[in-house]
């Protein structure tokens, strides 16, 4: 286990929370009944108020994340790149619309947290017209922010209120330039964040800035081999209550998109166990396989309408199975990745309190025949004392 060095590390998820000790980590399931520094003081108290509020480094993944539409001219380059960008910042993409198009798509009835307008490089101009404000007129949304093409920036400003005007995240040579926009998405999700009641009471308790989860688990991977057997490339699935978080090597992936980063992440925001239940169970009836996994798992389609232990169980790995066909090339969700490359996957979060390795392997080898028509099977490393998170955390700690 990570080494702590006198500081404490508390994880706040949708179901659980997680508090470290150089010591030892513990794991509660969480009272919904109760504020979460409530329950957290109930659990854990003696343990939190043995440290000063400067050694409390907390994160927390229990706002389940903000969502994006964005607006771009082509799927090739501007929506590609900003997809990219909003996933690896934690944030959910609702729908991308190629603007061209833009008078045939439908009005999203939710609220979106911020939407995101690209295209076009510095060298063209007059890529929008009064359509855009026609479409955004119609949107209920919270935050705007423009990373296109310079040229078009003030003239847009002039009729979109409240636009962020950022530098164009396509450069000359069509590569992504990230960091604006990362820092922007990310700083939303922060606040966000910090903004939820639950969340904005554990400051009395540290004195460090909340982070999210996703962020501290994608500082974990460059230092995972040094703590578990994991061999490149590979695929960390962080399945919770809530949603599903996945991180990859770039190695898996065969796109043009020149970032810094060597892992991505991709956040699946309806395929939790307990809090998105309902959706899990809707992307299973849609998906043509499912049915034969249950099948293969000796149980049936009335396992949806029980809350039992094998219920939770069957879920979950259920969830393995959906996460991996959305990253295959039967039912691409956004990126599809080469996964007879894959060497080791790993899981982490919440499964790992229900499920063995054995539970695991069964459902990974199942996608693996009858999706890829392969015997592959990469190495199944189960983080069961859910550490993985706490390299990050220390890391991130060591340089505040």
């Amino acid at each position: 286990m990570s080494t702590n060095n006198n500081k404490l590390l508390v994880d706040i998820g949708s179901t659980y929370f997680k508090v470290s000790t150089a010591d030892s980590i513990e794991q509660h399931f969480r009272d919904f009944n109760k504020r979460i520094l409530d329950d957290l003081m109930h659990k854990c108290g003696d343990i939190v108020q043995s440290y000063e509020p400067e050694n409390v480094h907390i994160c927390s993944s229990a706002n389940g994340g903000l969502s994006t539409l964005i607006i771009g001219l082509t799927h090739s380059y501007s929506l590609k790149y900003a997809t990219n960008i909003a996933y690896n910042s934690g944030i959910n993409v609702i729908d991308s619309i190629v603007f061209q198009d833009i008078e045939e798509y439908s009005i999203p009835s939710d609220l979106i947290d911020v939407v995101i307008i690209v295209g076009g490089i510095d060298s063209n101009g007059g890529v929008f017209d009064e359509r855009l404000t026609s479409y955004l007129d119609k949107l209920n949304y919270s935050n705007v922010v423009y990373v296109g093409n310079k040229n078009d920036a003030q003239e847009i400003a002039k009729t979109v209120e409240r636009l962020e005007i950022l530098p164009n995240i396509i450069d000359d040579r069509l590569h992504i330039v990230e960091t604006h926009l990362k820092d922007y998405l990310t700083n939303l999700y922060q606040q966000d964040i910090e903004g939820k009641e639950d969340i904005k009471d554990l400051y009395e308790v540290t004195g460090n800035q909340i982070y999210s989860t996703p962020f501290v688990v994608n500082k974990s991977l460059p230092l995972i081999h040094t703590s578990f057997s994991v061999t490149d490339p590979f695929i960390l699935l962080d399945i919770g209550g809530a949603t599903t978080d996945v991180h990859y090597s770039k190695d898996l992936v065969s796109d043009n998109i020149v970032t810094e980063q060597g892992h991505d992440r991709i956040v699946f925001k309806k395929l939790g166990v307990y809090k998105s239940r309902q959706s899990l169970i809707f992307t299973a009836e849609n998906n043509e396989y499912a049915y034969e996994l249950l099948m293969h798992l000796k149980v049936t389609e009335n396992i949806y309408n029980e809350h039992s232990e094998k219920a939770t169980k069957i879920l979950m790995q259920l969830a393995i199975f959906l996460v991996l066909c959305k990253m295959s090339h039967y039912r691409p969700a956004y990126v599809t990745l080469k996964l007879l490359a894959m060497n080791s996957i790993v899981f982490t979060g919440g499964i790992t309190k229900v499920l063995n390795t054995e539970d695991i392997e069964d459902v990974v080898a199942f996608f693996y025949r009858k999706i890829l028509n392969s015997d592959h099977k990469p190495v199944t490393v189960l983080d069961s004392d859910y550490d993985i998170w706490t390299l990050g955390a220390t890391e991130h700690a060591a340089c505040q």
